[in-house]
C-alpha cells in the first residue's frame, strides 16, 4: 500500500509514480540478470584454452557461480537488516562503482599456465581472483532489489516474487542469445566492451531504483510489511526442505550437462541448454497464474524420472536426438517439480532474502557434489542417477496410499524384486544372459512400477525413491557395453576401455566417441604378437596413413614428427626406426591408460621409452624450437569436443613457425556434429598455406576401420608428395564468406549448421 503522502514527496500522482517505480526496478533486475548470465560463456569461453577446452572447465564454472551467488544472497541479506534505508544503498553502490573499475574482464596475471594437477581448484582461484568481484556485487542485485521493492510502498511489493521470474527471463535470454547471436557476431574482446557498458548502464538503474526507494516515505515500508507481521518465521524443517529441493535440481544440472558431454555430444554449444532450462523453470514457477500448474509437473515428474532410467538403460549411441532431447525435457519436468515446490511453500516478503539464501546455499551444495566431489569420488557419472533417486523425494507428502491394505506389504515384494532381478549377476549362467538380453524391457518395467507407485497408488515417496534406486541399480548389473568395460575418471573426461566379448579388441572409448582400438586376437583365436598395426582411424590406407607414408616418401629419410593428441598410443606404431616422434598429451590418465600393456601394446611394442609433454598443446607446442618439424599431426579432433583454441589462425601460426622447410601440418577433423574441414582450410589460408581436404566414406567391411576427415596444409603443392595428385584429396580454397575462427572469434553453431546441412545433401 501507498502512503497518502508519497506523490507529494516524489512530485508525481500515485500510479505514474507506481509505474516509474516498476518499470525502473524491472529493468535493473532484468539488466543484472543479462550481465549475471552472460558473464559465464563469455569468461568460461576465454578461459577454455588454458585447460583444452574440457567440458569441466565449465562445470567448475557453474560451481564458482553458485558459490558466489550464496555469498551476494547473504551480503544482500546482512545490508536489509540495517534500520537505516541509505546505507544498504550508499554500500551497494560503492561496491558496483569499485567494481566497474575493475572492468573489462581479463584472466589475472599470474594465471596464465594451470599447475600439473588439481585443476579445479586452480580454476576456482582464477575465477575469484579475475571476476570475483564484479560477479559479487551482480549476485546480490536479485534479492537486493526485490526488497527495496518491497519498501517502496509499491502495492505490488507484499509479493514481489514476480521480480525473480523477471529476472530468469534475462537470465534465460542471455544464455540462448550467446550462441546464437554474440558469439557468431562479435569477437571476445566486443563481446567483454558490451559487458563493460552493460554493466556501467546497470550502476546508473540501481542508482535511479536506491533513489526512489529514499523518496519513499518511511512509512511506507512500514505499511507494506504490515500484512507480514503476524506470519510467524518459516520452520528450520521448511528451511532444510528448502535446502533440499534447490540442491537437487542445482546437481542435476551439472549431472545431465555432464551425461550430454559425455554420452551424447560434447559440443560447447550444448552446455548452455540444459543451464536455459534450468532457468526457464524459475521463470514459469514464479509466475502468478503459471502457464504450467505445478500439478501437472508433480504428476508428468515420475514419468520423467521412468524416462531417464529408461534413457540410461538404452544407452546414448541409439538414436541421438532422442536421446539428447530426452534427457532435456525429463530434466526440464524434474527442475520444474522441485522448484515448483519451493514456490508453493515460499514465505512471506518480509522472510524473503533469507529465503533466497536457502535456495542459493542449496544450490552450491548441489554443484559441489556434482561439479567437484562427484568426479573425483566416482570412475563414472554416478552423480546422474544418484540425483535422479533424490528427485523422488523432493515430491510433497502427500495423502492417503490407495490399497493401503497392500501397502504395508510392498518392501518385503520389492526385496524380493531385487533378489530375483540381481542374483543371477552373481554367475554367468543362463539366467543372467536371458535377462541381459531383455535389459531395457526389465530396467523399464521397474521405471515404470515406479511411476505407477506415484500416480497410481498415491504411495509414500520413500517407496519410489526405493523403486527408482532399484531399476538404477540394474542399469549397472546389466551393462549396455558388450564386453568387460573399464571406466577412467578425470578432469577431461569419463573414458572407458572396452574388451570385446570375444576378447578380440580393445577399444578406447569417450562416451559414445572411439579414440581408437587395438587387436588382441586373430581369427583363428590365437594372440596377436609382435608390433601391432594401427586400425580405426590411423589405419595404413586411411587419410592419415596416407598423409604419414606420403611426407615420408617425400623426404626420403627419416622423418621428425609431432603429434598433438596421445588417445590409445596408435600413432606410436606408425613411427620408423630412425625417425623421432614427440608426443604432446593434456590429459595423464590417458596417458597412464596408454601405457597400461592390460589395456593397449601400442606404446609397450613401438615406443617404450616414449614420454609425453604433458599440458595444453598450446602452451607447451608453442615452446617447441622452430622450423624443426617435417609433420605435425593435430590429433584433438576424434571426439565431438573440440578445443577450438587449436583450430585458430593464431594457433595455425604456431604449427607454421615449427615446420622445416617443407613441412606439412595434418589435422584430423573427423566429428559427427561439426563441419571443422572448412575451418583448417581457412586458418591455413589465412597463413598463406595451402590445404587438401580428405575425406573417406568407408565402406569397408573390416572390425573397427573407421572413416576419417582429413585436411593437410603445407606451403608448396610439391611438399605433400604424391597426395597432390591423388583423387582422394582435394585442393580446397577457404570460403570467402566464411570467417576466420582466431583467437578472439569463433562460430560452433556454424559449424552445426554446415554439417547438418550436408548431412542433407
Amino acid at each position: 500500500m501507498t502512503s497518502p503522502d508519497a506523490s507529494a514527496v516524489t512530485g508525481l500522482p500515485s500510479a505514474p509514480r507506481n509505474r516509474l517505480v516498476l518499470i525502473v526496478y524491472t529493468s535493473a533486475i532484468f539488466v543484472s540478470a543479462l550481465l549475471l548470465f552472460s558473464v559465464q560463456p563469455l569468461f568460461t569461453r576465454m578461459v577454455l584454452p588454458r585447460l583444452g577446452g574440457s567440458p569441466a572447465v565449465w562445470s567448475v564454472a557453474m560451481v564458482f557461480f553458485q558459490s558466489l551467488l550464496l555469498g551476494g544472497y547473504a551480503y544482500a541479506h546482512f545490508l536489509m537488516r540495517l534500520r537505516n534505508r541509505m546505507i544498504p544503498v550508499a554500500i551497494h553502490l560503492v561496491l558496483l562503482v569499485i567494481a566497474w573499475l575493475t572492468l573489462p574482464l581479463s584472466i589475472a596475471s599470474g594465471w596464465g599456465e594451470p599447475p600439473a594437477s588439481g585443476y579445479a581448484v586452480w580454476l576456482l582461484g582464477l575465477f575469484a581472483v579475475s571476476i570475483g568481484l564484479p560477479f559479487f556485487a551482480l549476485a546480490a542485485n536479485n534479492p537486493l532489489l526485490q526488497a527495496w521493492f518491497v519498501r517502496t510502498g509499491h502495492p505490488n511489493g507484499p509479493d514481489p516474487y514476480f521480480l525473480y521470474a523477471s529476472s530468469n527471463i534475462g537470465s534465460f535470454l542471455a544464455l540462448l542469445s550467446y550462441p546464437v547471436l554474440l558469439e557468431p557476431l562479435f569477437t571476445l574482446r566486443t563481446q567483454n566492451l558490451i559487458w563493460t557498458g552493460g554493466y556501467g548502464l546497470l550502476i546508473v538503474l540501481i542508482a535511479a531504483c536506491g533513489a526512489l526507494l529514499l523518496c519513499s516515505p518511511a512509512s511506507a515500508a512500514v505499511d507494506v510489511l504490515a500484512d507480514d507481521t503476524d506470519a510467524p518465521a518459516p520452520a528450520w524443517r521448511l528451511r532444510a526442505r528448502w535446502i533440499f529441493l534447490a540442491a537437487v535440481p542445482s546437481g542435476l544440472l551439472i549431472a545431465v550437462t555432464a551425461h550430454i558431454s559425455t554420452d551424447v555430444a560434447a559440443a560447447p554449444l550444448l552446455w548452455v541448454l540444459p543451464l536455459s532450462l534450468y532457468l526457464l523453470t524459475w521463470v514459469l514457477v514464479f509466475q502468478s497464474r503459471p502457464l504450467l500448474p505445478h500439478r501437472w509437473m508433480l504428476m508428468a515428474q515420475p514419468l520423467a524420472i521412468a524416462g531417464v532410467i529408461v534413457l540410461l538403460g538404452i544407452g546414448g549411441e541409439q538414436n541421438l536426438l532422442l536421446t539428447l532431447g530426452g534427457n532435456l525435457l525429463f530434466f526440464f519436468v524434474i527442475a520444474m517439480a522441485c522448484h515448483g515446490e519451493l514456490a508453493r511453500t515460499r514465505p512471506a516478503a518480509k522472510y524473503l532474502t533469507g529465503f533466497y539464501v536457502a535456495l542459493s546455499f542449496g544450490g552450491m551444495i548441489g554443484g559441489l557434489f556434482a561439479g567437484l566431489i562427484a568426479p573425483f569420488t566416482f570412475s563414472w557419472i554416478a552423480e546422474y542417477p544418484i540425483l535422479l533417486a533424490l528427485a523422488a523425494l523432493c515430491r510433497p507428502s502427500g495423502g492417503d496410499e490407495r490399497w493401503s491394505r497392500w501397502s504395508s506389504w510392498y518392501w518385503l515384494l520389492l526385496a524380493l524384486l531385487a533378489l530375483v532381478l540381481i542374483a543371477p549377476s552373481w554367475s554367468d549362467g543362463k539366467i543372467m544372459a536371458s535377462l541381459s538380453g531383455y535389459r531395457v524391457w526389465v530396467i523399464g518395467a521397474v521405471a515404470v512400477l515406479s511411476a505407477s507407485l506415484a500416480l497410481g497408488l498415491n504411495a509414500n515417496r520413500w517407496k519410489i525413491f526405493a523403486t527408482v534406486v532399484l531399476a538404477l541399480v540394474l542399469i549397472r548389473v546389466y551393462p549396455a557395453d558388450q564386453g568387460r568395460v573399464v571406466t577412467v575418471r578425470s578432469f577431461f573426461g569419463v573414458h572407458k576401455i572396452v574388451v570385446t566379448p570375444d576378447g578380440d579388441y580393445h577399444v578406447l572409448m569417450h562416451g559414445t566417441t572411439i579414440h581408437g582400438a587395438q587387436k588382441f586376437r586373430n581369427a583363428d583365436g590365437t594372440p596377436v604378437t609382435g608390433r601391432p598395426e594401427p586400425i580405426s582411424y590411423y589405419h595404413s590406407d586411411g587419410g592419415i596413413g596416407q598423409a604419414i607414408t606420403a611426407i615420408r616418401e617425400r623426404k626420403g629419410g627419416p622423418l621428425r614428427v609431432a603429434v598433438i593428441g596421445l588417445g590409445a598410443g596408435t600413432l606410436a606404431c606408425a613411427s620408423q626406426p630412425g625417425e623421432t616422434w614427440k608426443f604432446f598429451e593434456i590429459d595423464q590418465s590417458m596417458v597412464d591408460t596408454a601405457r597400461d600393456p592390460r589395456y593397449f601394446t601400442y606404446i609397450k611394442n613401438c615406443a617404450p621409452d616414449l614420454k609425453p609433454v604433458m599440458g595444453d598443446a598450446r602452451l607447451t607446442f608453442a615452446r617447441e624450437p622452430d622450423g624443426i618439424y617435417d609433420l605435425i599431426i593435430v590429433d584433438a579432433y576424434s571426439s565431438d569436443a573440440i578445443p577450438i583454441h587449436l583450430a585458430t589462425q593464431e594457433a595455425m601460426k604456431i604449427y607454421k613457425d615449427k615446420l622445416a622447410p617443407q613441412g606439412v601440418v595434418l589435422m584430423h577433423v573427423s566429428n559427427r556434429h561439426l563441419e571443422l574441414a572448412s575451418v583448417i582450410v581457412g586458418i591455413a589460408e589465412a597463413n598463406d598455406l595451402k590445404s587438401w581436404v580428405y575425406s573417406e566414406d568407408s565402406n569397408r567391411d573390416d572390425e573397427y576401420i573407421y572413416a576419417t576427415a582429413v585436411v593437410v596444409s603445407a606451403r608448396e603443392e610439391a611438399d605433400i608428395g604424391r597426395l597432390a595428385s591423388s583423387d582422394e584429396w582435394a585442393l580446397t580454397e577457404a570460403d570467402q564468406d566464411q570467417r576466420v575462427w582466431t583467437d578472439d572469434y569463433s562460430n560452433v553453431l556454424g559449424a552445426v549448421y554446415r554439417r547438418l546441412r550436408d548431412g542433407e545433401q
